[in-house]
């Protein structure tokens, strides 16, 4: 039987006498697919996830899920689960991405009000995970993690995208830069880390349509516990929206001061912190 049909067969036996579409909703750097399931009587439209599971482990994202609901992130409802085929039938947080919804303001003077909006609310909601943060219930990012990415600036960018073969003397000086920002990273107080929590990953969500609220938070699968300033530098560095520095310090601020408010594990010098910001 075909995937999508194996799908199909499983969601009518969850949701017996429900007449549904699906249609894609989304696809992200995996094997993961994700369908939109809308009903003919109008009910709350659904997602379903399909993992493979001869491709994918759905059981990371459903342990990451229920450890970022316990400490009040909102994160997708499981609603139904097959393990051995790989489906979940989740809530559905919407298709409107914090990206989308900060490029679609064309007043620059409501652009920035959205903008303080959604990025307080993302960081209300990254300090509740912070918050709620213990180890040996995530993988650690350990040094062996964090080396493996730092070489993939050498590997795909310098070699693969530009196409520069470094010397033996540029390679070791690179490795001495690693080195460097590897010792800051490590001796960083470890929490929760998300790992791509940034604009794509965050939804926002309308209350008035039984949603909840903002941001709606997606692509967790692979939280480890790390460097408490890594998901920090995710959201305010973020790959696909540039704030200018200004903006960037006054949101570090805030987040700094809202962490020592919560009990996190920061010093009373916020120049060290923005060191540390810094140099993830």
């Amino acid at each position: 039987m075909h995937r999508l049909e194996q799908l199909r067969t499983w969601l009518a036996s969850v949701l017996p006498g429900q007449s549904f579409e699906l249609a894609p909703a989304s696809a992200d750097a995996s094997f993961r697919r994700y369908f939109r399931a809308t009903f003919a009587d109008g009910s709350p439209s659904r997602v379903v996830m399909d993992a493979p599971p001869e491709k994918e482990d759905v059981r990371p994202w459903l342990h990451v899920a229920e450890l970022f609901r316990a400490a009040g992130a909102h994160v997708p409802d499981v609603l139904a689960h097959d393990l051995e085929q790989g489906f979940l039938l989740l809530s559905d947080l919407g298709s409107t991405t914090y990206l989308q919804a900060l490029k679609a303001q064309d007043d620059a003077p409501q652009a920035v009000r959205t903008a303080h909006h959604l990025y307080a609310d993302a960081l209300g909601a990254l300090a509740a995970i912070q918050c709620a943060s213990r180890p040996g219930v995530l993988p650690e990012y350990d040094r062996a993690l964090l080396a493996r990415e730092l070489q993939l600036f050498p590997e795909w960018y310098i070699a693969r995208h530009k196409g520069v073969a470094l010397t033996e003397a540029e390679t070791a000086m690179l490795n001495t830069a690693f080195e460097r920002i590897l010792a800051v990273n490590l001796a960083e107080p470890q929490v929760f880390v998300h790992r791509d929590y940034h604009s794509r990953n965050l939804m926002l969500l309308d209350p008035a349509e039984g949603r909840g609220a903002n941001p709606g938070i997606i692509d967790f699968q692979d939280a480890v516990y790390g460097p408490i300033t890594y998901d920090l530098v995710s959201l305010l560095k973020d790959a696909y929206v540039r704030w200018d520095e200004e903006q960037v310090l006054d949101w570090t601020i805030r987040h700094w001061e809202r962490a020592r408010k919560a009990g996190l594990p920061v010093g009373s010098d916020f120049a060290a912190f923005y060191t540390d910001f810094e140099g993830m």
